[in-house]
């Protein structure tokens, strides 16, 4: 893999020791972590879509050290944001899972979810304390951290000023305006370029243009994103078609499993998709998670040695975590379910699974960053096996899944917090700070978050209950694990589908190729894959042949990146916010606005505009002239 563009590293003020200037910032990133989590549980639930914090949290955070404790510099910056990026985390991973709970008919107790939720909360944080040295600097030369840099590039900027404060404003610019006139705000414009194939031949071709995505390709360059889109090349180039032939030839009145509406003879290419494709991910990723998982044991051990050794703090405070996570797990797992098995059988499962996936996430978001982490993938390979476990002992009772979706609300939090916690780190990494005082705070985050999301949930309960057509709140990710574990359940869940993603993985490792990268171009949609691309095929324009002579520029293009970032997040957070409150509505693409030459122009526009501000020849190049 390509070595990523390093940013200067920005110490904190070694005078910075203002009790007042400390507490205010310890203040707002309390208030930061909560409203974010509040924020992101209530647009995840309604419409399906979150942003992740840390940006935002910069920016903020830089506002806030300006204007009351210009003393604790960059470090106070770094913790607020660190601190905002704690809460939505939380959100973004427990909304997928504990509303389900209310909608097989039980009931969410508030303390009993909230220490669940803990639990999460801690077991992430351990694990990947345990790793975390290994994947932000061992690891520094191959493992990217996009978002991680972005944040750090909006906090140097947003102090320093100069070239890097023009490129992110440009930057923030073009990718604020290009998200407020698509649909994440005002939705004037249509984004989202979609061509079908013919019927007996099912493929789909797709890009939607989202200049956050764009940066995020610009940062992590050419190799991880057609690696990437080569996953989404095989799934909507050869299994969906394959898996289309097939269907073509299916006779009598058989139904997709989790759509009886669906007649399985003539399936278009997005019934198939949503039928099986998503499946296969999950067992691409079930069977890399565990092989990455595997290849980690040796890090992992050295780890602990050191730790048991006294060397490393982080990580022994994260053991401390780690080892209380899973004894209260235990405990509270038979508490709860009232039942010794399911607590020991149930949660030891669920535990080995958060392990396997936090481990996988947070090597992941030094890839993709927080904002495209398959969450619901790792969540779904993980409650699949969860539920199994349960259908097998014959815990199949409406209590008993109650149970199992409160084991899964704990893994799925585990995970997010794992790739939460680890770009946060690494942005700590970055800014010089202190990142064993990042640990405690990015702790206290999640707890507060925890809180506050089981809050929401808990309040709203009645309105997330409702299942008919025109229910408040869509609950996309919910729905979809509780109609994973139902059909698991009653056996109508397609295993087999779920056994050859896993196949797939494993051959994809004898190949010596990398099966998470792949299977997240498999399962994400090639809308999200191929901007990716597009994004890293600028940066490979604007390299040229001679990398050296243009590192200046490229320089330029990652701070460009991280102001797209900013801009496609921010905008994009106010849009969804002011559409959830009824404040905004968002508006329809009609006639050519709604066409695919629309958004085939927006992309060029897009390119153009980041090539045209990146046009300068860098300086160096100019002196040597």
């Amino acid at each position: 893999m390509e070595k990523p563009i390093s940013i200067p590293k920005a110490k904190a003020d070694p005078t910075a020791k203002s009790k007042v200037g400390s507490t205010i910032v310890l203040g707002v990133g309390i208030i930061l972590a909560i409203l974010f989590a509040a924020s992101t549980a209530y647009s995840g639930m309604k419409a399906g879509l979150t942003v992740a914090a840390g940006i935002p949290g910069a920016i903020i955070g830089s506002a806030v050290i300006r204007a009351f404790a210009r003393r604790q510099g960059y470090a106070g910056t770094n913790e607020m944001q660190g601190m905002a990026s704690g809460g939505e985390t939380i959100a973004s991973g427990m909304i997928f899972v504990l509303p389900a709970v209310l909608l097989i008919g039980a009931d969410i107790n508030f303390f009993e979810a909230v220490l669940v939720g803990t639990m999460g909360v801690l077991f992430g944080i351990g694990t990947a304390a345990i790793v975390e040295n290994h994947l932000i600097i061992a690891s520094k030369d191959t493992l990217v951290y996009p978002e991680a840099m972005a944040i750090a590039e909006t906090i140097r900027a947003s102090a320093n000023g100069g070239q890097g404060l023009k490129m992110m404003a440009s930057g923030f610019g073009i990718g604020g305006f290009l998200t407020m006139i698509t649909g994440s705000m005002f939705g004037w414009v249509n984004n989202h370029f979609v061509m079908y194939g013919a019927k007996d031949f099912k493929w789909k071709f797709e890009l939607e243009v989202n200049p956050l995505l764009a940066g995020i390709g610009f940062i992590v360059g050419i190799q991880v994103a057609l690696t990437m889109f080569a996953g989404s090349i095989l799934a909507n180039f050869a299994v969906v078609p394959l898996i289309g032939y097939f269907t073509d030839m299916a006779h009598g009145s058989a139904v997709l499993w989790n759509n009886s509406d669906a007649a399985i003879r003539g399936l278009a290419f997005d019934g198939i998709a949503g039928g099986y494709i998503r499946y296969l991910g999950a067992g691409m990723m079930l069977a890399g998670g565990i092989i990455g998982a595997l290849r980690l044991i040796p890090v992992i051990g050295r780890s602990l040695k050191a730790t048991l050794g006294g060397n490393e703090k982080k990580s022994k405070f994260g053991i401390m975590l780690l080892v209380f996570s899973i004894v209260a797990t235990l405990v509270l797992g038979s508490i709860f379910s009232g039942n010794l098995l399911i607590g020991v059988i149930g949660g030891g499962l669920a535990m080995l699974l958060a392990f396997v996936f936090v481990v996988v996430a947070a090597n992941l978001t030094g890839t993709l960053g927080t904002s495209n982490l398959p969450v619901s993938g790792m969540t779904i390979a993980s409650l699949v096996l969860l539920t199994l476990l349960f259908v097998v002992m014959g815990w199949t009772s409406n209590f008993d899944t109650r149970s199992l979706l409160l084991l899964a609300t704990f893994a799925v939090t585990a995970i997010s917090t794992g790739g939460g916690y680890t770009q946060t780190q690494k942005a700590t990494a970055l800014m010089n700070a202190d990142r064993p005082k990042m640990q405690r705070r990015f702790l206290l985050a999640g707890v507060l978050g925890t809180i506050t999301v089981v809050g929401v949930i808990v309040l709203l309960a009645n309105q997330l209950a409702d299942v008919s057509e025109n229910a408040a709140f869509a609950l996309p990710q919910a729905n979809l694990i509780a109609t994973l574990t139902s059909g698991i359940i009653t056996g109508k869940l397609p295993f087999t589908i779920i056994i050859i993603g896993a196949v797939i993985g494993v051959v994809l490792h004898l190949l010596k190729l990398p099966v998470m990268t792949v299977a997240i171009g498999f399962y994400l949609p090639m809308a999200t894959t191929a901007i990716i691309l597009v994004g890293a095929l600028l940066r490979l324009a604007v390299e040229g042949k001679n990398k050296e002579a243009n590192a200046e520029r490229v320089q330029n293009g990652v701070s460009l990146s991280s102001g797209l970032i900013a801009g496609g997040s921010i905008i994009g957070l106010a849009g969804i916010l002011l559409s959830v409150f009824g404040v905004l509505e968002h508006g329809t693409p009609t006639g050519f606005l709604a066409s695919n030459a629309a958004p085939a122009i927006l992309l060029a526009g897009l390119a153009i505009a980041i090539l045209w501000v990146l046009r300068k020849k860098p300086a160096t190049t100019r002196a040597k002239e």
